[in-house]
């Protein structure tokens, strides 16, 4: 019998793992991954950027453990020799009409500890010379890493540890009582004190399995992206995001430098049919039926129609893609792009059509579940680890004393 058993081999759940057996040495705990490697989903196929916490709401979660996540993850990867850094972020106002929500995140970012600070469309050109722009934020502790590596170090941690990892473990079934928690995965059983479930994109049919009553559903967005051809990779230097529409839950496309030196640009955010869709002809009947059978989803169909529709059409139309990309950056033609990898984004949605705007996490008898983590999770995953952690040793402390 484990102490601990963690359904999904992603950054949360491996951080997870990490942060117990920190805290615990003598813990035992079990990580299953249905992959055949760790990272395989939303880890490694996210834009690599280490937020700073300048969006989110002063004194939410996100705020809090993204604003500490993000130190936290930097003096990781220098302790373990992971190649990041700490290059910045401008967010770009390029008409009159977005200034009040630029200043509205200059106030967040302040209240949030951040050293941003607005600056003129003069200055910005000193920074990014190729960026249109009438203002910006600066955010200096904006980052970018490879989560990949950072998921890969963090198992090569935990099994030094004593952890254990097991691949093409899919969880078919969780059974929990007031002794311990049951989980078939894979055509095998196992036993622990504890289930943690950071199955994302799979979190809330994991939750469903153990009895856990959830108003919510994971709804899967795929994001696409492009990159731009070596030779144009002199257009952006750090990472240029656009102001955001408040009344929209997404950042818009914007550019990225990868660790790598690449310059990717996206995501546009399109429903997917297949919680792993990453074609836009995937389709897996169960998933659409998940999705398009909750009353949330149509509510913010009929809130949101518009801005769906204009995702959808840059989804099939790469000169759309390529002008929304103009506003940031005139001289970018469809010639300079070429298609890179996408991703899906599991996104808990309210029976009310509103997005879950914080992190999520709901508690079972003997299970924890983690319903809602997207961007920026990879961000805050060290801090979230900690956080369960510490949850999951206060409540065995407390069940010793009972017994």
């Amino acid at each position: 019998m484990y102490n601990f058993a963690i359904v999904g081999g992603g950054i949360v759940g491996l951080a997870t793992g990490y942060a117990i057996m920190q805290a615990r040495p003598e813990s035992t705990v079990l990580i299953l991954e249905k992959e055949k490697a760790v990272a395989t989903h939303q880890t490694g196929r996210n834009s690599g950027v280490i937020h700073s916490g300048v969006y989110y709401k002063p004194g939410s979660k996100k705020a809090k453990l993204a604003t500490r996540g993000s130190r936290r993850m930097v003096r990781f990867c220098r302790q373990f020799d992971i190649a990041c850094e700490v290059c910045g972020k401008m967010i770009v106002a390029t008409e009159k009409a977005e200034l009040p929500y630029l200043n509205t995140l200059l106030e967040r970012g302040r209240m949030n500890g951040l050293n941003v600070r607005k600056i003129s469309g003069r200055e910005l050109k000193e920074t990014e010379p190729h960026v249109n722009g009438i203002a910006a934020l600066h955010v200096p502790e904006a980052g970018i890493v490879d989560y990949r590596q950072v998921a890969r170090v963090l198992s090569e941690e935990l099994q030094r540890k004593g952890g254990t990892i097991l691949f093409e473990q899919q969880v078919t079934s969780l059974h929990e009582d007031e002794q311990r928690c049951i989980v078939n995965a894979g055509g095998e059983s196992y036993e622990a004190g504890c289930v943690i479930n950071c199955a994302g994109l799979h979190s809330d049919i994991i939750a469903s399995k153990s009895g856990v009553s959830l108003e919510h559903r994971i709804i899967p967005f795929r994001g696409e992206y492009y990159e731009l051809v070596e030779e144009r990779r002199y257009l952006v230097n750090n990472l240029v995001y656009p102001v955001p529409n408040p009344s929209f839950p997404f950042l818009g496309v914007h550019f990225t430098r990868m660790i790598d030196g690449s310059i990717h640009a996206g995501p546009n955010a399109v429903l997917s049919l297949k919680r792993e869709g990453y074609s836009k002809f995937s389709f897996e009947a169960s998933d659409a039926w998940h999705s398009l059978s909750y009353p949330g989803f149509w509510k913010l169909v009929g809130e949101h129609w518009q801005e769906g529709f204009r995702e959808l059409y840059r989804s099939l139309s790469k000169a759309e893609f390529v002008k929304s990309l103009q506003k940031l950056i005139p001289e970018i033609q469809a010639d300079d792009l070429i298609a890179s990898v996408p991703g899906v984004r599991a996104q808990a949605l309210n029976p009310d059509g509103s997005l879950v705007d914080d992190f999520l996490i709901r508690y079972g008898e003997r299970s924890i579940h983690v319903c809602n983590a997207p961007s920026p999770a990879a961000t805050a995953s060290l801090e979230i680890g900690d956080r369960i952690a510490q949850y999951v040793m206060r409540r065995e402390s407390g069940m010793s004393r009972a017994g």
